[in-house]
């Protein structure tokens, strides 16, 4: 385990490793300092006016404005900062025929990028009229963002002069929220765009595990050894940071799950997705012990002999409606009921303590 008293030192020592990896991969819990680390990174690669780094992070969706038009409140479009130079290549590199293809893997909007005005207009097709000049949602402005970053990040690969200053590409955090089905089709389809540049080099960091996981197995199928995989910490009451390699398989999914459910218990932070997360995960365990259904993993209270009640409360809340980029909180009531039904299952099913000190631990460090 290697220690760093700043984030200086440690983005330093990522430039470093990457002369000999091609990617490097670190999980983080929120509140570690993973945005921030992306940001002095990028700073260290500033050289007399020069620059190294294309990064995605919060600062990203910051380029994007809109304009609400609040006079007429008709024409609502996306302003873009024509300052910064994640734009290079906007008006020469016919951006909108390698945004579109990706975006509608996504989302069913449609845009048109004005590189005169700056700006972006969204329209949608509404039972077979198309409506221009709608306002989207923000996890429809967020995926937006994501698909042009990883147009650019194909301009990037294909060399064009416009981005021929990238060495580096830092990405934080790419879409968060994500269920496990959308977190491996995004983390596939990242795995498979950055696998083709030849120099390229990548920083991902990341507080989803399976994205983490699935990310790793990925980049690291051809056991070319190309790709370091780091748990990143913040040291307990100090300002210092810890960087562990995982070595070469990362975590099993279902301890990172573990994790993940029991942190979401702890904070409070609990989401109608984490439902889902916790039927996947009693299935999983359902299926080990050599049980046809996951409510077997479900305790039996003497007010519910059958394990009826809890069973069906799994099945329900874990199929419900929610968007994928804008969760929903759950209800309070929702809320005791997952605690109850996660904290009987980890005393039925003991893990390592440790895993759940070492989180407690990143939360009271952030």
């Amino acid at each position: 385990m290697e220690s760093f008293e700043n984030l200086d030192l440690l983005a330093a020592a990522l430039r470093q490793k990457l002369e000999q990896k091609k990617h490097i991969l670190l999980y983080a819990y929120n509140g570690t300092g993973k945005t921030r680390l992306s940001m002095v990174f990028k700073d260290l690669g500033k050289q007399a006016g020069a620059r190294d780094t294309l990064y995605f992070n919060a600062f990203t969706q910051d380029l994007f404005i809109w304009d609400n038009d609040l006079e007429n409140d008709t024409a609502r479009t996306l302003k873009i900062n024509s300052n910064s130079r994640f734009f290079d290549g906007l008006k020469e590199l016919e951006m909108e025929t390698r945004i579109r293809p990706i975006l509608h893997c996504h989302a069913d909007f449609d845009f048109t990028i004005d590189t005169a005005k700056w700006e972006v207009v969204f329209s949608r097709d509404v039972q077979g009229e198309t409506v221009e000049h709608i306002k989207v949602s923000r996890g429809e402005e967020n995926i937006f963002i994501w698909c042009f970053f990883l147009a650019i990040v194909q301009l990037v690969l294909d060399k064009a002069e416009s981005y021929n200053w990238v060495r580096y590409i830092y990405i934080d955090d790419p879409i968060s929220s994500l269920d496990d089905n959308n977190a491996i089709a995004l983390a596939s389809q990242l795995a498979q765009l950055i696998q083709r540049g030849d120099t390229l080099k990548t920083v991902i960091s990341s507080h989803h595990a399976l994205f983490f996981n699935v990310l790793h197995n990925e980049l690291e199928a051809g056991k070319s050894k190309k790709t370091g995989s780091y748990f990143l910490a913040q040291t307990k009451g100090a300002a210092t940071y810890t960087l562990r390699y995982t070595n070469a398989t990362p975590f099993f999914h279902h301890v990172a799950l573990v994790a993940e459910l029991y942190q979401a218990e702890k904070s409070g932070q609990l989401y109608t997705y984490h439902f889902n997360m916790l039927r996947s995960l009693l299935e999983k365990s359902a299926s080990f012990h050599g049980f046809k259904n996951f409510s077997a993993c479900i305790k039996k209270d003497d007010d519910d002999p059958d394990g009826v009640l809890y069973a069906r409360l799994v099945n329900v809340l874990s199929h419900d409606g929610y968007s994928l980029f804008e969760p929903r909180e759950m209800l309070e009531e929702n809320k005791s009921h997952f605690k109850r039904i996660l904290d009987d299952f980890l005393s039925r099913y003991p893990f390592n303590p440790e895993l759940f000190s070492e989180t407690s631990e990143e939360e009271d460090a952030s």
